[in-house]
């Protein structure tokens, strides 16, 4: 097969998975590994409105097979991206075809992408009455952002449909902000300020291309996510938990932040892999380990924490734009799920936090009933305890926008 034919079959096995209730899985391989990803993560994040114009199109009203309907997918992203020509597309979807399910797959595959390109304008017309054609998310989903940000709600379904920025974290400890932006200037890397330890490139790039990465002056991780280690209020020699530490870019970040006693835990034993690996990368130490971290009794050593990082699991509402095949994989009943979760989190962190101590409660969650209900229900529960504002003065709630994902903050601090 040519190139596109065989990019346009991996991507429809990989966005099959999604179809069939399955998590993407791991990264693909191989030299065409960046067209597979662009088909897979365009499909996805257009996955409504591509469904939606197969039920039209097709006299089934669906694909006759989920290999095909998959296939079909990937291709109307194709015709829609302007990276190749439409004749190519159209020979190499129905050479893709005939691999999936043999000669008789063609012609169907063929007379669909070319009754969608002559019914364009009207199919376009009538997808904007279709909620999850014209928005790229499941209703449930699109109806809970409305109820919930009725001002921005648009923008941030929007934005769930868009490439995520990359915002790189500079090691302020070996040079100043200033001086690394002016190394990206020098390696042909535009790049923006935003602040703190935050650059914004224009463009991604893959981290080997960054001066200094290999050798720990500067990080890959979310201007958002990076908003954690400055909202901890950190000073010299305090004892420190990362509660839900991988992948270890917010341990890391609080390492550079301040010199202090630190615990990173992950309830993965594989996932702390990933975190030793980022840390010996920055040349920074921390004691690491596998464990629940709601079960204090199976790891905590009775001395409390002065401060202690909750960067819970959640629907990860905030990064979809990251991760595309979440939000077609999530159900409304999870985010319940989520929340009960986070409370037995709090619950048990709070009894190892230090009397006058202070626990940051983290999601990259747009949805409040796993951001403030919790912590508000919480809050109801523990005698004393009591929400303080965040150091940095900004809002507890962000929202996914052209700088940074969406992440809720919430400072709590126990009685003395």
């Amino acid at each position: 097969m040519a190139p596109l034919a065989e990019s346009l079959a991996a991507a429809a096995a990989l966005v099959a998975r999604v179809a069939a209730g399955r998590s993407l899985g791991g990264e693909p391989q191989g030299a065409s590994r960046g067209a597979v990803l662009d088909l897979r993560n365009g499909t996805l994040r257009r996955y409504g409105r591509s469904q939606a114009i197969v039920r039209a199109l097709s006299r089934r009203g669906r694909a006759r097979e989920p290999a095909l309907e998959a296939l079909l997918w990937c291709a109307l992203y194709a015709l829609d991206s302007g990276r190749y020509a439409q004749h190519t597309v159209l020979d190499q979807a129905a050479r893709a075809a005939e691999r999936l399910r043999g000669a008789r797959a063609k012609p169907y595959v063929n007379a669909l992408l070319r009754a969608y390109l002559r019914a364009r304008p009207a199919l376009e017309a009538r997808l904007q009455f279709d909620p999850e054609a014209r928005h790229q998310h499941p209703r449930w989903w699109i109806e809970r952002v409305r109820a919930e940000h009725p001002r921005d709600w648009e923008r941030v379904l929007e934005a769930g449909n868009g490439h995520p920025p990359m915002c790189l974290r500079v090691n302020l400890r070996r040079q100043p902000l200033a001086s690394y932006a002016a190394r990206l200037a020098e390696a042909g890397i535009p790049a923006r300020v935003l602040g703190g330890a935050a650059l914004l490139l224009e463009r991604p790039v893959p981290a080997a291309r960054l001066p200094g990465f290999e050798q720990g002056e500067v990080s890959v991780q979310d201007a958002g996510a990076q908003r954690a280690a400055a909202c901890l209020a950190l000073e010299r020699g305090q004892r420190v938990l990362d509660a839900c530490a991988a992948p270890g870019g917010k341990s890391a970040h609080i390492l550079e932040s301040a010199e202090v006693s630190l615990t990173a835990l992950d309830a993965d034993a594989a996932r702390c892999g990933e975190i030793v690996r980022g840390l010996r990368r920055l040349g920074l130490e921390a004691e690491v380990r596998a464990a629940d971290c709601a079960a204090s009794a199976d790891w905590w050593d009775g001395k409390p924490y002065e401060r202690i990082l909750a960067d819970v699991p959640c629907s990860a509402s905030g990064v979809a734009r990251r991760h595309p095949d979440i939000k077609w994989l999530r159900r409304a009943s999870d985010v319940a799920a989520f929340a009960a979760r986070q409370a037995r989190m709090l619950e048990g962190l709070w009894r190892v936090l230090a009397p006058g101590g202070k626990l940051l409660y983290v999601t990259c969650s747009v949805f409040a009933e796993e951001n403030g209900a919790v912590v508000d229900a919480f809050l109801a529960r523990a005698a004393g305890a009591r929400r303080v504002a965040l150091p940095d003065g900004g809002p507890a709630q962000l929202l996914p926008g052209a700088e940074h994902d969406g992440f809720y903050f919430a400072l709590l601090e126990k009685p003395a």
